[in-house]
């Protein structure tokens, strides 16, 4: 892939470890299990190296896990599985702001319920669009979701990067779409996907937001 043929004109972001922090968020899925946290990311750890879908985890602690049972019994125990405002990352506001200045427009979308969208709305982030698959009815990798993204953002997919901390869900389909890949390279995923092979089809490897705004200068649509 020729990357420098990119001349990026808006920024889509995943949700989960990229945006949002989920420490809190499988804390308490641990806590609602009865397990340590300790056990419960060791777990985690196992089925991502596997290259499993992360719900083998919850499954592992509770045999016949299911999620829409188990989320409708944490709403009405008082405690239910929602992201807050409070989990977003610090360098997140700074991040979209240094984009913004740079003329870039910045949007997000992510495996994720509608709730997250309306927390991330409230939030006041100043994206163009805020998305998630349940609201399309498409997940990631599903090229159906990139297709999706560009029509959205109204651009071709070589004007768009799309920054996730997965190879299997965000890079590798992200470079498939032709959109610019961006590996942020934070949280379990991140530090297990980035020796795998397939990883070098990241146009730009960063390990903070507060990093994007910078690396993404030579991919910009001159104005």
């Amino acid at each position: 892939m020729q990357h420098h043929a990119h001349q990026i004109e808006a920024v889509y972001f995943d949700v989960g470890g990229v945006l949002i922090d989920e420490t809190r968020i499988y804390t308490e899925w641990a806590r609602w299990f009865g397990v340590s946290p300790f056990d419960f990311f060791g777990l985690l750890g196992a089925v991502i190296e596997r290259g499993q879908h992360h719900l083998r985890a919850f499954k592992a602690v509770r045999p016949g896990f299911d999620l829409a049972v188990e989320e409708a019994a944490r709403v009405a125990a008082g405690c239910p599985n929602v992201v807050q405002a409070q989990d977003l990352f610090p360098d997140v506001a700074g991040c979209l702001q240094g984009l913004l200045a740079t003329g870039l427009r910045v949007g997000v979308a992510g495996n994720q319920p509608t709730s997250t969208e309306a927390v991330l709305k409230a939030a006041g982030l100043p994206a163009e669009v805020i998305a998630s698959s349940e609201s399309w009815g498409v997940e990631k990798p599903a090229p159906a979701f990139f297709t999706r993204l560009a029509a959205e953002a109204g651009l071709p997919p070589s004007a768009i990067a799309y920054v996730g901390d997965r190879l299997d869900n965000d890079v590798a389909p992200a470079a498939a779409a032709g959109m610019l890949p961006v590996f942020l390279e934070r949280g379990p995923w991140a530090r297990i996907h980035r020796t795998w092979p397939g990883i070098q089809q990241a146009a730009v490897h960063i390990a903070t937001l507060a990093d994007l705004p910078a690396a993404l200068a030579p991919f910009a649509r001159h104005r």
